[in-house]
Order: C-alpha cells, then structure tokens, then sequence
C-alpha cells in the first residue's frame, strides 16, 4: 500500500481538478442561460436584470449536476496529464507504485463526491429547480402544454377507466381536450366520453360540454357528466412532476404514491436507481481517463490520448442515454438501467488498464 503523505496529495490535487473542472461547467452553463433568459426577457414587463440572473442561477444546478459525470472525466483527465507532464507519476511508478495504487485515492475522492452530490446538491438542485419553475411562470406566464398529451389510468367503483388529455393546469386538478374510455370490472368496453375540460372533485371528475359515446346507442351530448376516481389532489398534483425537480430523499414516497394512484412511476424509480450509481459512474469516469491520460509525456501522442478519452466519454454518454430510454420505456428494469452504465465503464476501464499495465 501506498503511503499516507503520497495518498493525501494526490487525492488534494485530484479532488481540486475535478472540482474546478465542475465549477468550470457550472459557469459556462450560467452564462449560456443567462443570455438565454435576457433574450426571452424582451416582452415581459417583469422581468429585470437581478431577478433574470437570479432566475438563471437557480436554474444551473440540475442542468449542471446532468454535467457532473464529465466533469469528473475532463477533471480527471487534467489532473493525471499534469502528474505525468511533472513527472510524479514517473517517480511514483520507479517506486514500486502500481497503476491501482495511484488510482485508489482518486476513486476515493470522486465517490465521495458523489456521495455529496446525491445527498445534498441533488436536493438542492430539486428544491431551486422547483422554485425557477415557479418564478419563470410567473414572469413570462403559462406555457402552452409543456407536459405534452396526457393519458392517465385509473380504477373507481365504476371499473377502469383511461384518460387522455391534451393539457392540464400546473396542479393537475382540471384538464382540457378530454378522452376517455370507460371500462366495466371485467375490462369490457362501455363507453367514450369527450370532454371540453374536466376538473377534479372529491372522489369524482367534473366533466362540461361532454359527448358520451356507447356502442349501439346514438351519441348523447350532456352539459355535465360524473366520472367516479379514486385520485385526489394531492396525487395528482405531484403525478406529472418531473423527476428533476424530485429531491433524492423524496422519490421512492412519490414512486409509491403515483403506482397506488394507477400512474406510471418508472420515471422516479429510473432516476432514484442513477442518482444510487451516481458514485459508481463518477469512479468509471476516473478509470476511463486513466485509460488515455496515464502515458508519459515524453512517449508523445498526448493529444492522441485525449482525443481518445473525449471519444470514450462521449460512448459512455450515448450508451447511458440509450439504457435510460429503454429504462423509461419498460423494456428493461429501473435498476438495471441505472447501474448498467457505471458498471460497463468500469469494466471497461478495468480491462483496458489490465493490458496495459499487467498484460
């Protein structure tokens, strides 16, 4: 084992590149929403230069923290290229040091960074998103449908029952542009209800200018229809919000609570699984650029390595966004698709170092 004086300064010297590296991103990502929001600030009266700049920092967070894993890489790339260019790895290795020697305070150190990011910037980031949102609508008004089209299923004293929407308010408690099909206990279909809108009562949905809809029957338009539920307010205020602005401590409750409701809760059980294998992520970005930065300068080819390494992070992030797809899409678990990336770095990582130092 290494010594404690030698593990110290290269976790310090890993720990400030990384850091400055994400602090690095933070900025460019500020600057970029910031001009951002100046542009969109034209025709809103509310809307000045403090709170614009406040807004937009508010806003950084969980756009950067999406960054954290490249961070990390770029860091980490830095942070091996300067020991190699000062030749401390040179020394280190004529010591007997060996690659996972050096390697261990580094992995150390970014999962600890993890651990921190998930335990407490994530919730930060959820709590300012969650706010931003807030003041955006505010200060520029509604947005035309950003949830995109809504279908919801539920069951009632009635049976089952789908509904689809084109919009809803920001509480979810009344929605427009209404389809629903109603089933009967025994999933037999019984009818079609349109709607113009619908607001949410207790234990039951208010429906104006509907047309019902039954099979052998002509259509009959009614000024108001009752559809029984079991959702409340409470639920459907917190169904459709977006796993971003869901602190990490509050998203296996909000997964729970929107499957008791009949809702798809795949989205918060994918995104509790990433922020879980956050800090094994983080250490397949550390192996990944060990892969292409432990080279000695002198050897030449460094930008050849680089190139390399930005190639291999840019993979491993397609890759990761495939695997969410098909996460979010059912075709694999939530926990598979949240530990598969870090998993598959790592062992890439592994393996690729194996043959370059041991092989």
């Amino acid at each position: 084992m290494i010594g404690r004086t030698l593990s110290l300064y290269l976790a310090g010297r890993f720990a400030r590149t990384v850091l400055a590296s994400f602090g690095f991103v933070f900025a460019l990502i500020y600057a970029v929403d910031l001009v951002e929001m100046l542009r969109r600030s034209g025709d809103a009266q509310k809307a000045t230069a403090p709170l614009l700049a406040a807004l937009s920092f508010m806003r950084t967070p969980t756009v950067a923290e999406q960054a954290l894993p490249f961070a990390v890489l770029f860091g980490s790339m830095i942070a091996f290229l300067n020991l190699s260019r000062k030749l401390e790895l040179v020394v280190a290795r004529a010591a007997g040091v060996s690659v996972w020697q050096i390697l261990a305070p580094p992995i150390a150190v970014v999962a600890l960074i993890g651990a921190v990011s998930v335990a407490l910037y994530n919730p930060a980031s959820a709590w300012m998103k969650q706010r931003s949102d807030e003041i955006e609508t505010s200060v520029f008004g509604g947005r035309a449908n950003p949830w995109g089209d809504i279908w919801l299923r539920q069951k009632s004293v009635d049976g089952q029952a789908i509904l689809h929407a084109r919009s809803k308010e920001a509480d979810g408690t009344r929605l427009t542009g209404l389809e629903i099909f109603n089933f009967d206990d025994k999933g037999n279909f019984v009818e079609r209800v349109d709607a113009a809108s619908g607001d949410l009562r207790d234990g039951y949905w208010e429906l104006h200018d509907a047309k019902v809809v039954t099979p052998g029957f002509e259509t009959l338009p009614v000024s108001t229809y009752l559809l029984a539920t079991s959702l409340n307010r409470r639920e459907m205020a917190q169904a459709f919000v977006a796993p971003e602005t869901v602190s990490f401590w509050t998203l296996p409750g909000l997964a729970e609570q929107t499957a008791r409701a009949g809702l798809d809760p795949t989205a918060y059980r994918l995104k509790f699984q990433e922020l879980l294998a956050r800090p094994l992520l983080l250490a397949a970005m550390v192996l990944v650029a060990a892969c292409f930065s432990l080279r000695f300068f002198r050897m030449g080819g460094v930008e050849v390595m680089v190139s390399g390494g930005v190639a291999a992070g840019f993979v491993l992030y397609v890759a990761t966004k495939v695997i969410n797809d098909l996460g979010e899409a059912g075709f694999i678990s939530a926990v598979a698709a949240g530990w598969l990336p870090g998993l598959v770095g790592c062992l890439f990582g592994v393996y690729v170092l194996l043959n370059q130092e041991d092989g």
